[in-house]
């Protein structure tokens, strides 16, 4: 009798989207060619941040129905979650918190610290490394800039997320599920008249964030200082922390104004990235 087995869909000889043939298939791997596909879809939704099913089929070159199955086991097990019923999938809670174990091996202060260093000595304005606890950042690390008339340090210094450039960064990363659990009655505190006061103007702010990929503070937080922020993620692209260079706003009372340092903000927190990257 002959032991030969009929090619099984998506055992096509390559892997879609990638050009790397895939393992050579024996009878009886079927277990093993899920597995496979499970962790290929992990790969997938780690570098997109967002996945179709259909797009995980022709990713996967199998039926809608097995790639729809792989999904839910994913999301049962908390690696994916779905914002609503039939909608995209995002990275889950599990997947995020593979990513903070390894992380959490690293003292990101040191790593970061050559990085804010080199961005005071850019910009010539103080720089600050941000973590967010619960709907309030703390700022953990801070290099002052050499100017007479500078923002002090704020190193140890705790504040509304909304009201920072740097926790808004952090808000504008996280998928909306997460977000919704930190603020469940949506109240926002205000620290200045320039706070944001709703949800609504809140969602909006971050909405733009996300597109322009930084966040600016102008006296939102406390009176004089504005800043500019962006989030720094993980290597699964989760918000780890965030970057923000603080100004007097007497140097940058607008968002035109702000917009100006975006760019060694940007790098600077590429910068890191590859860092912790080489930390692993």
């Amino acid at each position: 009798m002959s032991n030969s087995f009929p090619p099984r869909r998506g055992e096509t000889g390559r892997q879609p989207g990638t050009g790397t043939p895939p393992p050579p298939r024996t009878p009886g791997d079927s277990g093993l060619s899920s597995v496979d596909n499970a962790l290929h879809l992990l790969q997938l939704i780690g570098e997109r941040r967002v996945l179709r099913v259909a797009e995980a089929a022709e990713e996967l070159d199998v039926a809608r129905s097995t790639a729809h199955r792989l999904l839910t086991a994913l999301r049962a097990r908390g690696f994916v979650m779905q914002d609503k019923p039939n909608g995209v999938y995002r990275p889950g809670s599990a997947l995020n918190e593979i990513g903070l174990a390894a992380i959490g091996r690293i003292d990101i202060r040191r790593v970061a610290r050559p990085i804010l260093e080199q961005l005071r000595e850019q910009t010539q304005e103080t720089v600050s490394l941000l973590l967010l606890e619960g709907q309030n950042v703390r700022f953990m690390d801070c290099v002052e800039s050499p100017r007479s008339v500078r923002v002090g340090s704020r190193t140890g210094l705790m504040l509304p997320a909304h009201c920072t450039a740097g926790g808004k960064a952090i808000l504008a990363a996280l998928p909306r599920t997460e977000l919704s659990r930190r603020y469940p009655d949506r109240l926002l505190e205000s620290r200045t008249q320039s706070s944001i006061q709703t949800w609504e103007q809140l969602e909006t702010e971050l909405a733009d964030i996300r597109t322009a990929g930084y966040a600016v503070n102008i006296e939102e937080g406390e009176k004089g200082i504005s800043a500019v922020g962006t989030a720094v993620r993980d290597l699964i692209g989760a918000p780890l922390a965030a970057l923000a260079v603080a100004v007097p706003t007497s140097r940058m009372g607008n968002a035109d104004a702000a917009r100006q340092l975006a760019p060694a903000l940007e790098q600077a927190q590429a910068a890191i990235t590859e860092l912790l990257r080489a930390e692993l």
